[in-house]
């Protein structure tokens, strides 16, 4: 189980993708605007956020360079759910540090399947380290009383 945001200005949508996502397991919240998700990411860090590309106060784009700035959240996976169809659109997305590109209207059965690859593959690598941690263990500047296995996360 993997606890979920989901930033939609579109409730219906935002509702409709939370109750899937909940049918398999996944505990889920939404917010309607750009700000609402960083205040709630700046609360609790999720384990993935579907992000709308069109929404009030901030867009996805402004809230992705914010979550890709943020020292505690920069390894964040984020989700772009968009109804923008665009090759461009999916591009910039995924160059700004999107983990995958969905496209609304969505079917059921393949957020499901995207969701769970984007979470498979975080599942996969190295536990969340503040940036500046990881920062100082890839300097060498770890104290050396730490032991080995800790290092190893590198």
């Amino acid at each position: 189980m993997a606890y979920i945001l989901i930033a939609d200005d579109d409730e219906m949508i935002a509702e409709m993708a939370a109750n899937v996502l909940i049918n398999v397991g996944h505990a889920c919240g939404w917010v309607t605007d750009g700000a609402q998700a960083l205040k709630l990411l700046a609360w609790r860090r999720p384990d993935l956020v579907l992000l709308d590309q069109d929404m009030p106060e901030y867009s996805g784009a402004q809230v992705l360079r914010k979550i890709r700035t943020s020292p505690s959240l920069y390894d964040l996976p984020v989700i772009m759910f968009t109804a923008m169809t665009g090759a461009k659109d999916e591009e910039q997305a995924l160059y700004h540090g999107a983990q995958d590109y969905i496209r609304k209207p969505f079917d059921p059965k393949f957020l499901v399947w995207r969701v769970n690859q984007v979470l498979r593959a975080r599942a996969e690598r190295p536990k969340h380290l503040e940036l500046s941690e990881l920062m100082e263990r890839s300097s060498g500047q770890w104290p050396a009383d730490v032991d080995q296995g800790a290092r190893s996360v590198l």
